[in-house]
């Protein structure tokens, strides 16, 4: 495909230097600091994306003081959907989305060069910018080398910012800190969601990137507090799907320095957030938006819904905690 006589390579390539130019020029980054959920992809029955429900949680979501969504991210169910419908459901999300509020989009594949193609498919569905995913079939050659090397190339060539993406607990592969370090010294990689849960690696990341204007993000709402005390800036929180407004609160009462407060919060949302991450996962996550006046919709295929056992322990979890 050609445009006005330019290559696809060459439109990336001078698009990529033109943004060098006016990062570097204006001495800061996108600022991604704030509460983004990972919204998940109701499906219908028969497995069909459910766009009408879709809608109704955007209509809700609008209203909460979240800094904006995060699209086709883990709880998306990205891996089960066609490169389409991940589009699809980017641009439909941008067209109901608040102008205030920024949209995210996971644009990670296995190859470099699938990663580029969707990173440009996402930001011309309306992103703001793009999480991409560790590579992670060849977990074995996935070494600091070879994904720095992967990140610098989508980088150079991603007409919108990036974000690192490191979440072991699906890719049982960790993004070593001194990748994401040398990373943070690209123009066009503005952060990283680390959901590994490790404070320690947390503060390092802060620590060693911190003349860079580069962001870290909480992966998950368990370690929300610690990872803001350590110097985090938000969070990409599963379960602010379902309880948004309260881990917004958590962030503000520790942005504010009430730290007793955010403590006694923080406690209260450990429980649930465990039940709808490690514990159940995605199932359990929209279950509970179903209680929660949230459209969950179905799993798409080879999810399954819940027991009825597995049901009652997830309420358990959240009544326990005065939440239901």
């Amino acid at each position: 495909m050609m445009m006005y006589g330019i290559s696809n390579y060459m439109y990336r390539k001078v698009f990529g230097c033109l943004w060098r130019s006016i990062s570097q020029h204006a001495g800061q980054r996108l600022d991604i600091s704030g509460i983004y959920p990972p919204i998940a992809t109701p499906f219908t029955r028969n497995g069909d994306v459910d766009y009408q429900s879709l809608d109704i949680n955007l209509q809700k979501y609008g209203s909460m003081p979240f800094r904006g969504l995060v699209v086709q991210g883990s709880n998306g169910e990205y891996p089960y959907l066609t490169t389409e419908e991940r589009v699809d459901v980017v641009r439909r999300v941008k067209e109901a989305l608040p102008t205030s509020k920024l949209l995210m989009a996971g644009s990670g594949c296995e190859s470099t060069k699938a990663t580029i193609h969707m990173s440009e498919m996402m930001a011309k569905a309306g992103a703001d910018c793009v999480l991409v995913v560790t590579p992670c079939f060849y977990t074995g050659r996935m070494n600091s080398s070879t994904l720095i090397h992967h990140y610098t190339q989508v980088a150079d060539s991603s007409p919108i910012p990036i974000i690192l993406y490191s979440v072991p607990a699906n890719t049982f592969l960790e993004l070593p800190v001194d990748a994401v370090v040398q990373l943070s010294h690209h123009p066009n990689i503005v952060g990283i969601k680390d959901s590994g849960g490790d404070i320690t690696r947390i503060s390092l990341m802060v620590y060693k990137t911190r003349s860079q204007d580069f962001q870290v993000l909480a992966g998950s709402a368990g370690f929300l507090m610690a990872a803001l005390s350590v110097g985090a800036v938000g969070g990409v929180c599963a379960l602010a799907n379902v309880l948004g407004q309260q881990v917004c609160e958590l962030e503000q009462l520790c942005l504010s320095g009430q730290w007793e407060k955010a403590r006694e919060l923080q406690y209260r949302l450990i429980e649930p957030n465990t039940a709808v991450t490690k514990k159940f996962g995605i199932p359990a996550l929209k279950q509970a938006m179903e209680w929660f006046g949230y459209q969950g919709g179905a799993c798409r295929s080879p999810l399954q819904p819940l027991s009825k056992v597995e049901i009652e322990n997830l309420r358990a979890d959240f009544s326990s905690n005065g939440w239901l």
